[in-house]
């Protein structure tokens, strides 16, 4: 049997059979046939009996090709009843989510445990840290907003000095140009008299 006439699909009944049934499953060679010399028949077994498991294994088979398609009919009709109800799979999952959440609710350790967080919630201790949490939070909060106040008020200071002036004037001053058309740069060591554009740092 030729690769190209095989069926390919694989949720086909006929898996692996050609498509065309001019060769069937009784054509095969079965171990241990009738007439098939190259494998004896197997010790205590007549020729009759074989040759009535042989029919009774291609009926076998012809009944599960059967049903491959009965099967393969079957499951297109409800995907067919499914569509025309608009039940694609993303309704169904959520359909068994919210399902599935219903039956958690419900159940005795959702209930028990929603009972037992209920107690510890309504607990003195719990309450208590509950209030010293809310306290820290509070604290760290004012302290950092210090920190950042004290942070910003330094670099203020800095930038009014003397020192940051002095140093944000001689770099507001500096000027940067590319080389001359003679191939130095500006600034070079044969440069000896400072201009306007090259100013000596």
């Amino acid at each position: 049997m030729d690769p190209a006439s095989q069926d390919i699909n694989l949720n086909s009944p006929n898996k692996g059979l050609g498509v065309d049934r001019s060769d069937s499953l009784s054509d095969v060679p079965v171990e241990g046939a009738v007439g098939n010399s190259a494998n004896p028949l197997p010790p205590g077994l007549t020729e009759e009996e074989a040759e009535e498991l042989h029919t009774e294994l291609t009926k076998v088979e012809e009944e599960i090709s059967t049903l491959r398609q009965v099967l393969s009919a079957k499951e297109r009709h409800a995907a067919e009843l499914r569509r025309k109800l608009g039940l694609n799979p993303l309704n169904e999952l959520r359909q068994n989510l919210t399902k599935s959440w219903q039956d958690v609710q419900t159940s005795n350790a959702y209930l028990s445990a929603s009972a037992t967080l209920d107690d510890i919630t309504q607990s003195e201790a719990y309450k208590k840290t509950q209030e010293t949490l809310s306290q820290a939070g509070q604290k760290t909060s004012a302290a950092l907003s210090t920190v950042g106040t004290a942070i910003s008020r330094r670099l203020g200071d800095m930038r009014n000095s003397a020192t940051f002036k002095s140093f944000e004037d001689k770099v507001g001053n500096l000027k940067v140009v590319g080389p001359k058309g003679n191939g130095e740069a500006v600034g070079s060591p044969t440069d000896t008299t400072p201009t306007q554009e090259n100013p000596p740092f």
